[in-house]
């Protein structure tokens, strides 16, 4: 895009389809594995993770699905936001349903690392990364967000509907309106800095491979061995792709309390980057009773040059349900 582009679209996500690779040990499957490939053909332990991946599984074949995040519906299971536009820097209640097959709002689902939800939001140019834990009565769920810059976000859900075969991660476009100035997806670097913290990381990506990544994190110079159980971890790892978001959510070997992981410094993940392509990585770690990320560009393969977004026009937006 060229400095300033006006911002006035609705996105629909790519749905580009991708072939995964086989089962990858116990942290996570192929990207698109479904929860039985990743955590029971192999006779693992822990719980599912689903659409990214499965927390304890084996070594499977990768079932036959499209990537998590790229639809809006699967399985029957379709996102429905209650609008599409959001204005950028004023917090609003975010409000949406999953409706099942039957075409209503579900009601029952299964937690997942300690909530029955997770929303990821990011822009499409990688920047503005979020996680939150909206709440639902109802049927409807309902989380304050706040979306710093105008730009186009996409908004995942990873969630399981009781009832559903397994995991899903469904994702949607929404809109922050305005002036547009992309962000350009920072360089590999081996350390992150957030908060005072330090977080380095070791390994990398290797398409249609199973690779190790460890993320160490020290605070002034001194590593950090108490680190604190956030959603049944000692860290999260959310991966995105670059161009069409593909999206990867990976969780580390081992749990607090399993008698053999510990609380830092280093969180060891499983992942597999399922092409070529440049990767954002986002850490979530907790320490001091305050949740914080570190971000990371890892280049698997060829990384290509960056994809670069159409402009589009903006469609009018109210606060009911948009069906599709």
């Amino acid at each position: 895009m060229n400095s300033a582009t006006r911002v006035g679209a609705y996105v629909v996500g790519l749905a580009v389809v991708f072939g995964g690779a086989a089962g990858i040990g116990k942290a996570v499957g192929p990207v698109g594995a479904s929860v039985e490939t990743a955590s029971h053909e192999g006779g693992g332990h822990g719980e599912d993770t689903g659409a990214g991946g499965g927390h304890g599984g084996g070594h499977g074949e990768a079932a036959s699905h499209a990537p998590g995040g790229l639809q809006v519906s699967e399985d029957g299971y379709t996102l429905v936001p209650y609008r599409t536009t959001l204005t950028p820097g004023k917090k609003t209640d975010f409000r949406f349903t999953v409706n099942g097959p039957d075409g209503k709002p579900v009601t029952g689902f299964k937690p997942l690392h300690g909530k029955r939800l997770h929303l990821i939001v990011a822009r499409r140019d990688l920047s503005g990364f979020q996680h939150l834990h909206p709440t639902e009565a109802g049927g409807v769920w309902t989380v304050p967000v706040t979306l710093p810059k105008a730009g186009v976000y996409r908004f995942f859900t990873d969630v399981q509907p009781e009832g559903a075969q397994r995991q899903l991660t469904l994702g949607i476009d929404i809109t922050a309106p305005g002036e547009l100035r992309p962000a350009p997806l920072p360089e590999p670097e081996q350390v992150a800095k957030v908060d005072g913290y330090e977080v380095r990381l070791a390994g990398g990506l290797t398409p249609g491979k199973s690779t190790e990544l460890t993320l160490s994190v020290s605070k002034d110079g001194e590593p950090v061995t108490d680190l604190e159980p956030y959603l049944e971890a000692y860290g999260h790892l959310v991966a995105l792709r670059q161009g069409d978001l593909a999206y990867l959510h990976v969780h580390p070997d081992g749990e607090p309390g399993d008698g053999e992981t510990k609380p830092g410094p280093g969180i060891t993940f499983f992942a597999e980057a399922p092409s070529s392509g440049a990767y954002r990585l986002y850490l979530d770690f907790k320490h001091g009773g305050k949740v914080r990320t570190a971000e990371f560009t890892v280049h698997a393969g060829d990384a290509g040059a960056p994809v670069q977004e159409p402009e589009h026009e903006e469609p009018g937006h109210d606060d009911r349900p948009h069906t599709h």
